[in-house]
């Protein structure tokens, strides 16, 4: 028989990194609130049998934003065999509000009481044999990042599933309420007592979803009820449920859970934040750890690991693999056509998004490193200050944060935002974000045109560049297209700690795989598409300058002329990387270096794509980066725009705000550019 068994627990718990171990999965593992949207399935790797469910994050099961009502649609609809409800053991307090929230819905829980190493460490010690009477259900202390404990955890999982038994009413709540509960379940239809039971405390605690579902004969009925509990409960029942739940977790804790200090201690996550996030020291000691970064994967010298590895790939790939694959083809005798497509085509292509594999490692590997040790939960929430001035609070800041990697699950993640006018501003700039997909086009500029110069501060000019145009943006729009006022934001911040290699290496691979599987996927056709319009007209194989591609690109570079790149093949790219913006370096390397000499452009390689230097200066290469950067992202963003605003309207606003941003931004940059330099 399969089993299936959902993770549910709150924000920052370890929950995601559970589902990890438990399952193997590549999954994202971060350190702030909306990082898991929807839930994720996997399959235990111990027993193919259970599949596990990874629920979004989530601090209860009232349906006040998108996590809550995808977390609680799943336990109550769907009815998994069991839960596995993820508790931080160094929080336990806040943590047992959901608990007791779920152990309601009567579905066989377990509870994984998490980071149980934390709290030896601050001489803290929790009895789970009281834990687990108290509360009805097994108790399994864990340390999700070491695996300590997985075993017995999912052991116990298991044999819940099996049992399952419905969980026992706990003596949470006072005669009042138990009375007001218990005539509620003889007035409901449902044939389950125990959704009954449920949803009665739902009708109780002003549950518009249930609430909404009682028939209008129920209805008069159902508020009478209401009505003589509110008079015994000071006026308002959901606060009195609230008060009492929380009444028995004090309870709970007081007789299984034993503290070192009995007040509050001041932690070193404490001290790091008097400095990262004080109120002067936070931005710039942000800008200056952003530029490390930076430096570190493009910079010259013995710190740039990225350029080094770069070295290594590019060496391989322009010497003995391209070598030996034109050697290849030419000793078989092919045909002229055939060896144009391999080497101008497929290898020069293909090799100028390859070569820069290396540095995107590097940059998600450090990114991944500072996102798991919880420093950018900080950073959201510093941002929190700036970002109300233009109308958003700091948690818009989460999924500009995730357009670092990709603008595809950072569109998603926009959806944990808890009102329309904020979810709609955040997906208009999001993609202003310079994406893991656009580093390729700046890496290439930054070798060809600013050699000599500082490629690291290139590079890193072009990603804040992104970040302010969408705080720009956002003022304006704020003040136009989206007024009112901003809503609150909320957020846990998690303990500073270490992240372990696995994770990191996890975040780091599940992007770089991402990438890799775009260049072997659609880089690869586009590539040949590219080639081939680039050849060929109605004639048949024909020069460059009277291709297809050729035409496309003379019929519309007269927009792009005033921002000081109006050569076709510049156009061209710019119009390939809509597919995907990697496609932008491939289309320079088949269109810089196609040559009639075959064995010179082979010997050239992707050393082929510094013909650009040709086509640009540095103050239209610099405006060309801007264009793209901020321009109508790949097709798989615009979809995810698409869904995520719900109508084709409102896509287009934002495709034609992003198109005359990205125009407005780059004439600028090419008229003032030109001026000084």
């Amino acid at each position: 028989m399969k089993y299936t068994i959902a993770l549910a627990g709150n924000p920052n718990s370890g929950k995601t990194t559970l589902f990890n171990e438990l399952t193997g999965s590549k999954q994202h593992v971060g350190n702030w609130p909306g990082v898991t949207v929807d839930k994720k399935e996997g399959i235990y790797k111990k027993d193919k049998e259970v599949e596990i469910l990874d629920l979004p994050g989530t601090y209860s099961l009232s349906p006040y934003s998108a996590e809550e009502i995808v977390a609680r649609d799943y336990i109550v609809k769907e009815k998994p065999n069991a839960v596995i409800n993820i508790v931080d053991g160094t929080s336990i307090e806040r943590n047992l509000y959901l608990t007791l929230q779920i152990i309601e819905t009567k579905i066989p829980t377990v509870i994984a009481l998490n980071m149980m190493d934390e709290v030896e460490a601050k001489g803290d010690s929790i009895d789970c044999n009281k834990l687990s009477k108290a509360l009805g259900v097994k108790v399994v202390p864990i340390v999700a990042r070491s695996g300590k404990g997985l075993k017995e955890l999912m052991d116990a999982a298991i044999q819940t599933a099996k049992e399952g038994k419905t969980l026992n009413d706990l003596a949470i709540f006072d005669e009042n309420i138990n009375s007001a509960i218990s005539r509620l379940e003889e007035l409901l239809p449902d044939k389950n007592q125990e959704d009954r039971n449920w949803k009665a405390i739902k009708i109780l605690e002003g549950d518009e979803v249930v609430t909404n579902e009682i028939s209008e004969d129920m209805k008069a009925a159902v508020a009478e009820i209401i009505s003589e509990t509110e008079k015994h409960a000071d006026g308002d029942t959901e606060a009195k449920i609230a008060d009492l739940r929380y009444q028995y977790i004090a309870k709970v804790v007081k007789d299984s859970v034993k503290k070192k200090h009995a007040g509050h201690v001041e932690t070193k996550s404490d001290k790091l934040d008097k400095i990262l996030t004080n109120r002067f020291l936070a931005l710039p000691l942000f800008a200056a750890i952003m530029y490390l970064m930076f430096t570190i994967t493009f910079g010259e010298g013995p710190i740039g690991i990225g350029v080094w590895l770069q070295t290594l790939v590019t060496d391989f790939w322009d010497g003995p693999f391209t070598t030996a694959i034109s050697d290849f083809i030419v000793n078989a005798g092919a045909s002229e056509w055939a060896i144009s497509l391999v080497v101008d085509g497929i290898l020069a292509g293909l090799g100028g998004v390859v070569s820069f594999m290396p540095q995107i490692l590097v940059l998600f590997l450090l990114m991944s490193f500072m996102e798991d040790s919880g420093y950018m939960a900080r950073v959201a929430f510093v941002m929190d200050r700036l970002f109300r001035k233009f109308g958003l609070s700091g948690k818009s800041f989460i999924p500009l944060l995730m357009g670092f990697g990709c603008s595809v699950p950072a569109l998603m993640a926009s959806r944990t935002l808890e009102n329309e006018k904020d979810r709609r501003l955040t997906m208009m700039i999001t993609p202003f974000m310079s994406c893991g997909a656009k580093l390729p086009i700046y890496l290439m500029f930054a070798a060809t045109l600013f050699p000599n110069d500082n490629q690291a501060l290139i590079v890193y000019s072009i990603y804040f560049l992104g970040l302010g145009v969408a705080i720009l943006s956002g003022i304006i729009l704020s003040k136009t297209l989206f007024k009112g006022g901003v809503s609150n934001f909320i957020m846990e911040l998690p303990q500073y700690r270490i992240p372990t290699a696995k994770s990191v290496l996890i975040h780091a691979w599940d992007k770089v795989k991402g990438f890799a599987i775009k260049a072997g996927t659609v880089i690869f056709a586009s590539t040949v598409l590219i080639w081939f319009l680039s050849s060929f007209n109605f004639s048949g194989m024909v020069d460059m300058e009277e291709s297809f591609l050729a035409y496309i690109g003379n019929a519309v570079k007269f927009i792009f002329v005033p921002l000081g790149f109006g050569n076709w093949k510049a156009v061209v790219g710019t119009l390939t990387g809509f597919i995907a913006k990697e496609n932008i370096v491939s289309t320079f390397g088949v269109l810089f270096g196609a040559s009639e000499d075959v064995a010179a452009a082979a010997a050239e390689g992707t050393a082929a794509i510094s013909g650009v230097a040709e086509v640009f200066t540095k103050v239209s290469a610099y405006s060309y980066m801007a264009f793209n950067l901020l321009c109508m992202p790949c097709f798989a963003a615009v979809g995810a725009i698409r869904r995520e605003m719900g109508s084709w309207k409102w896509t287009f606003r934002t495709i034609a705000f992003q198109m005359i941003t990205a125009w407005i931004v780059a004439f600028i940059i090419n008229i003032v550019g030109t001026i000084i330099f």
